[in-house]
């Protein structure tokens, strides 16, 4: 799957940020996984016709986290 791993660093509102890791940990989840996992949905979304490699297409099918 992913080889290497690349830091993304974001702004977000301090209380959106610890109701995000209050509810993940709820769930035993970590927010990187949350949003590795949404990251790669979008992608399979809005990917305009690129071709995407199997294992990213199915990670994002099995993977959706539940809202």
């Amino acid at each position: 799957m992913e080889d290497k791993t690349a830091r993304l660093t974001i702004l977000i509102d301090p209380r959106k940020k610890t109701l995000f890791e209050e509810i993940c940990a709820a769930q035993d989840i970590t927010p990187s996984q949350v949003v590795r996992q949404m990251i790669r949905e979008y992608i399979v979304e809005h990917a305009d016709g690129r071709e995407l490699p199997d294992w990213l297409v199915s990670a994002a099918s099995k993977g959706r986290v539940k809202v």
